[in-house]
């Protein structure tokens, strides 16, 4: 889409580009919450997962506010995964107010399976595009993911 015709859109257009965005993230994550929910989880389960995985040793505080959720919504979703042996609390060395949570062996091996579920998904989204496309688009969302991240005031 040209620049001009970007401009050209608003809000009352589907075609203008923050809609877009918006709508592909959100098919993106719908179609991936059908295809995990084979394996069993749910959407709050697999963003624990990944975030976890990601950030190994993250408090319950810290973990909420990545999710976006309240502490005490956080804790009662961390008490479940680890009833079902997923993830485990290990108290913090320096301050024993703080557990930090691990992602058992178990949750390994679901995050390994809904990690190959992920991929798929993505390549399914991206399949119209060329390589040479696939490439473009992932270094020119990497330049809006940092400018977005830099005005968040972010860590990349």
């Amino acid at each position: 889409m040209s620049q001009a015709a970007m401009r050209n859109t608003g809000p009352e257009d589907d075609s203008y580009i923050g809609y877009m965005l918006s709508d592909v993230a959100r098919l993106i994550r719908t179609i991936f919450d059908r295809r995990v929910r084979d394996i069993g989880l749910t959407r709050a389960q697999w963003l624990v997962l990944t975030r976890v995985y990601r950030r190994p040793g993250v408090s319950q505080t810290e973990l909420a506010e990545m999710l976006e959720i309240d502490r005490a919504s956080a804790g009662r979703m961390i008490d479940r995964m680890e009833r079902n042996g997923w993830v485990e609390r290990r108290p913090d060395r320096t301050d024993r107010r703080i557990n930090r949570l691990h992602l058992t062996d178990e949750a390994r091996k679901v995050h390994a399976a809904m990690w190959a579920i992920a991929e798929s998904t993505v390549d399914d989204a991206l399949s119209p595009l060329s390589a040479t496309e696939r490439e473009q688009y992932a270094e020119l969302t990497a330049k809006v993911k940092g400018r977005l991240q830099n005005l968040a005031g972010a860590v990349p």
